[in-house]
């Protein structure tokens, strides 16, 4: 019979481990473990937690078939362990699996503390956790594959082709979707740089943001969940204090043409699949999905249940909605992403969209109509100018006093307003609209927003106008209340907040203000509302966990210490297991025992040496370490 670790040793060695991880190691692997988290007081009482055969099964549920029955091979070991090259063969010899594709499959279990790892010179050598083993070898009780089954089921048959006559039609389809999914996400990130969104507690957009970033984006309620997932993972959004921004990446990625954003979150798409599944995908990209891809799926995943439909059901809603496939046929572009990458990708894509145009229609009612896709650089220009009216291949923008004033405060002028509008347009600078750009650049700045240098009552920053009937209009503003706008003589008013936030908050409210230095100057400020660099939430529950553990282990060194080998000898008297101690001599040298540990008490361990078959009483004292008997 193969030799099984005992339960208490597992826990002994996993202790260890969890102890002598970092912060960040430790709680990136209590974020993707499930475990019961009520009464941890030390890194014994995780390590139980998650060798508890309900957190195990969590983890084993969600685990490929390669890596379950790595786990089964080493779980099946004699107790010193098997090397990474025998996992290999044996993996082999069920005929499913390369030999040399052992390595990932182990450092997956081991990052996830299902197996234990040893350094044995250039190679490594495994040992199992006998929790992990024991609730694997009940599988077939549960209606799961047993070790055999996992090295010996043939995966199902292959996917079948796509024909010529079907490429086309989904080509069709494909193109109109990515393009719409491209675009919906530009205005995603636009919206969110506007006015960002913010998350829920229990996860997802409220409500209300949710229905706003729906119209901005032209979707379907329904879509807006899916689309910022994909603009998340794709790095062009990110969850910062708990609101979604743009990042700082977003910018870049907005002026690059349609063809090379679409590549880009398609990438995204694919990178966040399994390597198994990437590899089925780019061996059989001009295979339909369907069927037999599912079949596929539930065999790589033989225990994922629920969790693998509701992921797979994500993956290929997804894949939908980039035109990565149409009804769940992969289109050209789709098929070169899966089989050469995101640049075979991208031109892929490119000769399937709608050209991209630089001229557009500038009319008497100011508005401005692109008859076809506007190339994105100078379509993130016209919106300094203009605001989207309505989105899709053609595409209206309107110019109103409220947009001028936008683009002056952002630094253009009435001369590089012409400029550009007149470069790009086909019949030129209607009246009306060179009117208001005049009467807009005349009007703007007749208030002035700058900061008070020694504040006086809580004052930080002025209003000033000579205008005092729009100094009124301001100071009664309802909308402008928070602010705590205050009057102090006929041409100025003062507030308590900073002159940055008062600027943006009447600009907001359209009113024609701009920013100026102690010089009287007008200066152009900056507005970056992107996300920072993600970072694990401080209150997150496993980061909370480990700072708990921490707190509860920090005391001074040798109290630690102590406490540590106590805590080690204790578990080993309930379980009953042999241990290897390290005792310090009075000559300065160190000799291992090899003992049974019978009680601890009064700071002596009393225990039986193996080897002379004698009883033997250590101080504590004398003890350096501690770690599972060997054979």
């Amino acid at each position: 019979m193969p030799r099984v670790p005992a339960s208490s040793s597992s826990t002994l060695s996993l202790a260890g481990r969890l102890r002598s991880l970092g912060d960040a190691e430790l709680t990136e692997l209590l974020t993707v473990r499930e475990f019961r988290d009520a009464s941890l007081h030390d890194f014994f009482d995780l390590a139980d937690a998650l060798l508890d055969p309900a957190s195990v099964q969590k983890a084993l549920v969600r685990l490929d078939r390669q890596t379950l029955a790595a786990i089964g091979v080493v779980g099946g070991a004699e107790a010193l362990g098997l090397t990474t090259a025998a996992v290999g063969a044996a993996l082999a010899d069920g005929g499913q699996f390369g030999e040399g594709s052992a390595r990932a499959s182990l450092d997956r279990a081991h990052s996830l503390a299902l197996i234990d790892r040893e350094s044995e010179g250039a190679d490594d050598r495994w040992l199992a956790y006998a929790p992990v083993t024991e609730q694997l070898a009940n599988w077939p009780e549960l209606g799961l594959p047993g070790l055999t089954s996992l090295l010996s089921d043939p995966p199902p048959a292959s996917l079948a082709p796509v024909s010529a006559t079907d490429a086309r039609f989904i080509d069709s389809i494909a193109a109109e979707r990515a393009f719409d999914a491209a675009n919906a996400i530009a205005e995603l990130a636009a919206e969110l740089r506007r006015d960002p969104a913010r998350e829920l507690a229990r996860g997802g957009i409220a409500l209300p943001d949710s229905k706003r970033l729906a119209a901005a984006m032209s979707v379907e309620l329904d879509a807006v969940p899916p689309l910022v997932d994909i603009a998340n993972r794709s790095g062009v959004i990110a969850l910062d204090a708990g609101a979604w921004l743009p990042t700082d990446d977003a910018a870049d990625w907005m002026l690059r043409p349609t063809s090379e954003r679409w590549a880009h979150l398609a990438a995204a798409w694919f990178t966040q699949l399994s390597p198994d599944i990437r590899a089925l995908l780019a061996e059989r990209s001009h295979a339909i999905w369907g069927d037999r891809l599912a079949e596929f799926v539930r065999w790589l995943y033989p225990a994922g249940g629920d969790w693998m439909r509701d992921r797979a059901a994500t993956v290929s809603l997804e894949a939908e909605l980039l035109g990565i496939t149409a009804n769940h046929v992969p289109s050209t572009p789709g098929s070169a992403l899966m089989a050469s990458g995101e640049e075979a990708a991208s031109a892929a894509i490119a000769a399937i969209l709608p050209a991209e145009i630089d001229r557009v229609y500038v009319q008497h009612d100011l508005s401005i109509v692109s008859p076809g896709p506007l190339l994105p650089r100078l379509d993130a220009r016209l919106r300094l100018f203009a605001d989207v009216e309505s989105r899709a291949l053609a595409t209206t923008y309107r110019v109103s006093e409220a947009s001028l004033t936008r683009a002056l405060a952002l630094g253009e002028t009435a001369e590089s307003a012409r400029q550009f509008l007149g470069e790009i347009s086909l019949t030129g600078i209607p009246q009306p609209l060179d009117y208001l750009i005049t009467a807009t650049s005349a009007r703007y700045g007749s208030l002035r927003v700058g900061t008070i240098d020694q504040a006086v009552m809580g004052m930080r920053s002025y209003i000033r106008s000579d205008d005092q009937a729009l100094l009124s209009a301001v100071v009664i503003d309802h909308g402008l209340a928070p602010l705590g706008i205050q009057r102090v003589g006929p041409n100025r008013a003062e507030s308590r907040f900073d002159r940055d936030l008062v600027f943006w908050s009447l600009s907001e409210a359209r009113y024609p203000a701009a920013a100026e230095d102690a010089a009287g100057e007008v200066v152009v400020l900056e507005r970056r509302r992107v996300a920072r660099a993600s970072v694990a939430p401080p209150g997150s529950r496993a980061a909370g966990i480990v700072a708990r553990l921490r707190e509860a282990t920090a005391e001074s060194a040798e109290e630690t210490g102590q406490a540590w080998l106590e805590r080690q000898i204790e578990t080993a008297i309930r379980g009953r297991l042999g241990l290897t101690v390290t005792v310090s001599m009075p000559d300065g040298s160190s000799v291992e025992l090899q003992l049974e540990p019978a009680s601890l008490g009064g700071g002596r361990l009393r225990a039986r040496d193996r080897r002379s078959d004698l009883e033997r009483t250590l101080p504590l004292s004398s003890i350096t370490a501690v770690r599972p008997a060997e054979g």
